[in-house]
């Protein structure tokens, strides 16, 4: 079977792709991936057979030219993606989201391919909105917003997380009187965020809560300096560093982490069972990060705190509480364990299978049909 991936150039759409291709690897498939130059950091380790960079472009202005711009450059795309799936006699074809899925997807409906949309969100994106209607749908959360009718069939797989992730997870441990781990991260908006708001939260804290603390917290390099600053006025052990290529060993060393709450981060979370802060992303336009921290405060997981009332006050009396709390924190590790689903690359290469003709596409049973 040759499988072709298609993903937007961030990591939020580029790991759980990573996974899959990882499982399609191991069971002997040719895997295809088709993104965009924003990618290029993340494609040293992602096991595809051939990698294809893509223009796609969104609509940058209110003008014709705008638009006329913005068209050239997905029809350009379009006929890329149509040549490369004829060429690499695509079986099925699988979106995990952003706008450079538009091109491949379409294709593949074009050409008789096959198509699973993959929603990591709680909530659809107008990108997968778009193409779900002629697709098959997977979802990361049981309970997605916006997918449409026509959509053909959709089934829960869950998250498919990096093999790192997997490697990292271990049981989690409550703080006793030793140090108490905090990581902090959020990607290049959440690390300017996290930058203005954690350090001035924590040194409210009292000394003897911060004599306690072991934070690693990503900060972007401008703000590194401050950052810095602030920490060096405390006696608080700080590792500051603008990106962990280790993320999920710290994660999975973590008693809390402060996070912005895209999906790859909660279902990461979840898999782990680490207790959390959320601060979802504002003003996004379909509150995908809003809907996802909810679905994992919903079962006692995390702690949603909306970054319009979120002060260094509030923030550090979170932190306090916590600290004060280790079976809460405990309780809160257990019950993130229910949103995750550690086969889910494994459940969704299955569902590819089927998809893609491996499997009769008879055997999807009726639970999964919408």
């Amino acid at each position: 079977m040759n499988v072709v991936l298609s993903a937007g150039g961030t990591g939020g759409h580029l790991f759980p792709a990573e996974a899959l291709a990882a499982v399609l690897h191991a069971r002997r498939y040719k895997v295809h991936l088709i993104t965009d130059g924003r990618a290029k950091p993340f494609l040293d380790t992602f096991p595809a057979d051939s990698v294809h960079l893509v223009g796609a472009a969104t609509l940058a202005g209110r003008n014709a030219l705008a638009a006329a711009k913005m068209a050239a450059t997905n029809g350009v795309g379009l006929v890329r993606a149509l040549a490369i799936l004829k060429r690499k006699k695509a079986d099925v074809a699988v979106g995990f989201g952003g706008y450079p899925t538009l091109a491949p997807l379409t294709a593949a409906r074009l050409l008789g391919v096959p198509s699973i949309v993959h929603e990591a969100n709680a909530v659809m994106g107008r990108a997968n909105h778009f193409l779900a209607g002629h697709a098959h749908v997977a979802t990361s959360f049981p309970d997605v917003r916006g997918i449409p009718e026509k959509a053909l069939t959709v089934t829960r797989v869950g998250m498919p997380v990096r093999e790192a992730v997997m490697a990292a997870a271990k049981p989690f441990v409550g703080p006793a009187d030793g140090p108490f781990r905090i990581l902090v991260f959020g990607g290049s908006q959440g690390a300017r965020a996290f930058a203005d708001m954690v350090p001035p939260a924590l040194k409210l804290l009292p000394e003897e809560l911060q004599r306690r603390l072991a934070v690693t917290q990503q900060v972007r390099p401008e703000d590194m300096d401050r950052v810095r600053g602030a920490y060096e006025e405390t006696p608080i052990d700080a590792t500051l560093a603008p990106f962990f290529r280790d993320l999920p060993m710290h994660m999975a060393d973590a008693h809390l982490v402060i996070a912005r709450s895209g999906a790859s981060t909660v279902m990461e979370l979840a898999v782990m069972g680490r207790p959390s802060l959320l601060v979802p992303l504002p003003g996004a336009i379909d509150q995908d990060q809003a809907f996802n921290a909810s679905a994992l405060e919903a079962i006692g997981g995390a702690k949603r705190l909306d970054q319009a009332e979120l002060t260094p006050q509030v923030l550090a009396d979170e932190i306090a509480s916590l600290m004060g709390a280790p079976d809460e924190l405990t309780a809160m590790a257990d019950a993130a364990k229910g949103l995750g689903r550690p086969r889910a690359a494994e459940e969704l290469a299955d569902f590819a299978e089927r998809v893609g003709g491996a499997i009769a596409i008879t055997d999807i049973s009726a639970e999964e049909r919408p």
